[in-house]
């Protein structure tokens, strides 16, 4: 079995996975508001697929 001699460190293993990154983060668009939005987060006016999840100051 294949063992490496060095143990590689932090910043090599990191230098490695800098391009892992990918170019365009996903998005989503949200249906009720039809704001963009990260996927899996919720819009800046706080909707959720669909639904009111966070209220504003405001309300």
């Amino acid at each position: 079995m294949a063992v490496p001699q060095n143990r590689k460190t932090p910043s090599k293993r990191g230098m490695h996975r800098s391009h892992d990154h990918l170019a365009n983060p996903p998005t989503a668009i949200e249906p009720t508001t039809g704001e963009v939005h990260l996927r899996h987060h919720i819009s800046p006016t706080g909707f959720y697929r669909g639904k009111k999840v966070v209220r504003s100051k405001g309300e």
